[in-house]
């Protein structure tokens, strides 16, 4: 509401869902029990769960409605006709396969591209889409500007890809061994930042100066969008679905995790201008996903991202969206905890490292953050840091990430204000407490995205 202060949710609850409360004491028997990853909690011993917001938003009722209706049959289903047109008009790419996530689509993508060992570049990879390329015996390579390296500096689109680099880059390694450029709308590594629609124009010319792909990772594209509309010159008067298009309109083809800006909880798509590429993709789909009218998706969940991806447009949704993320963080910026500035779309980023200089990176202050937030109030987050991106020397020393970030992922349409409200008193307490705080040593890992499954210790 325009003139007023408070920041209501433009919903009212229909069903609710029981949370437990427990106490520090069980928390601290629960943390030990999982290893000090949360990623290994089970989820009634969580009381505030923002370790994502891919997946865990609370769906409308022309959603549930739309489920009603799912064709579920196994090729052409009317849901499936109902998402193509939706995804089509969209993206304004030709040809579109269905996913049951984001993270499919990466598979089958980067698997392809990634053949002979290339090099993919992007403003940041996130930790699918790294593990999926490095998977394929590639290379990824972040080229994000410097401003997005910085927390504390305004900068209105610290997304963006460094236009400079990537030219260099494209030579050094030569057009023909890049596999794609890749941006990720919003930034999700790097703070949740937006990228400009400039910027976007800019890497769109170069990839096509030397024929190289270029790819949008489009999961927060509505987010992006409000950014654009509300930062960018010559925005102000289009749509944000109109600005989302010609986002859309300079990528050779995208990769949507739908469980994001389609407000669903399972599913994806992958959309290709070029016939080729998505013939051979389609291929990969049918082998391993499903036939390539479900790609692994039922009916009622095709119907569902259709409505969605509607819905995620609507001007009143997402002024609440932006201005609720950034309420959480202008409140903990104005109490001194060290943040990601500008706030970004869907989550709020918490600079571990200046909240913990006691703490060496080698310890990982941002696991510590995440561990201590679970104890004082029974919060989930997610390090972004280096448990999730950092690597090893041949000495098995580590390599650090480029920044210590915890993020707090906000579910869309699932918390109310006296929730969040919750979360800044939870904040005051670890403002309090933190130089008495201490690190944690890895004792267990995969060799790919360890911070799912990766068990620490207290040091």
């Amino acid at each position: 509401m325009e003139g007023f202060k408070t920041i209501i949710e433009p919903f009212k609850i229909k069903m609710v869902e029981p949370l437990y409360l427990t106490t520090y004491e069980e928390r601290k028997q629960f943390l030990k029990e999982a290893h000090y990853n949360p990623f290994l909690l089970t989820s009634e011993k969580v009381l505030i769960d923002f370790l994502t917001d891919s997946g865990t938003s609370a769906m409308s009722d022309r959603q549930w409605a739309g489920m009603m209706m799912g064709d579920e049959s196994y090729a052409g289903s009317s849901s499936w006709q109902h998402m193509e047109r939706v995804v089509k008009d969209l993206t304004g790419h030709t040809y579109i396969l269905p996913t049951h996530q984001g993270r499919a689509a990466e598979r089958i993508l980067y698997s392809y591209l990634g053949r002979g060992g290339k090099t993919f570049i992007s403003n940041t990879h996130f930790d699918t889409t790294r593990a999926n390329i490095e998977f394929s015996g590639s290379e990824a390579i972040d080229i994000p500007v410097q401003e997005g390296l910085d927390t504390e500096t305004y900068f209105p689109f610290k997304g963006n890809l460094d236009v400079i680099k990537l030219e260099q880059l494209i030579n050094e390694k030569t057009p023909e061994k890049v596999g794609a450029v890749i941006v990720t709308v919003t930034n999700n590594s790097g703070g949740g930042q937006p990228v400009s629609m400039q910027n976007m124009k800019d890497v769109s010319a170069i990839c096509k100066k030397y024929n190289v792909l270029l790819l949008l990772d489009c999961c927060r594209v509505a987010e992006n969008a409000y950014f654009i509309k509300h930062r960018e010159a010559g925005y102000e008067n289009r749509t944000y679905k109109d600005i989302a298009q010609e986002l859309f309109s300079y990528a050779d083809g995208s990769v949507m995790s739908a469980k994001k800006d389609a407000l669903v909880n399972m599913g994806g798509f992958l959309s290709l201008k070029d016939k080729a590429l998505s013939d051979a993709c389609k291929n990969l789909l049918i082998i391993t996903e499903g036939f390539a009218t479900y790609g692994g998706l039922s009916g009622r969940d095709m119907e569902a991202i259709a409505i969605g991806l509607g819905e995620v447009f609507e001007p009143d949704y997402l002024h609440y969206r932006i201005r609720s993320t950034a309420f959480l963080g202008d409140k903990l910026r104005a109490m001194g905890v060290p943040l990601m500035w500008p706030v970004g779309g869907h989550a709020v980023y918490i600079d571990a490292k200046k909240l913990y200089p006691n703490i060496p990176v080698n310890q990982y202050p941002g696991q510590a953050l995440v561990c201590e937030l679970y104890l004082e109030g029974g919060i989930r987050t997610v390090e972004i840091g280096s448990v999730m991106f950092g690597k090893y020397n041949e000495q098995h020393e580590l390599i650090p990430a480029s920044m210590e970030l915890v993020r707090l992922a906000i579910p869309r349409r699932v918390y109310t204000q006296s929730h969040i409200e919750y979360v800044i008193e939870v904040f005051e307490k670890i403002m309090a407490k933190r130089e008495h705080v201490k690190g944690l040593k890895i004792v267990e890992e995969p060799e790919f995205l360890r911070h799912f499954t990766c068990k620490c210790e207290r040091l």
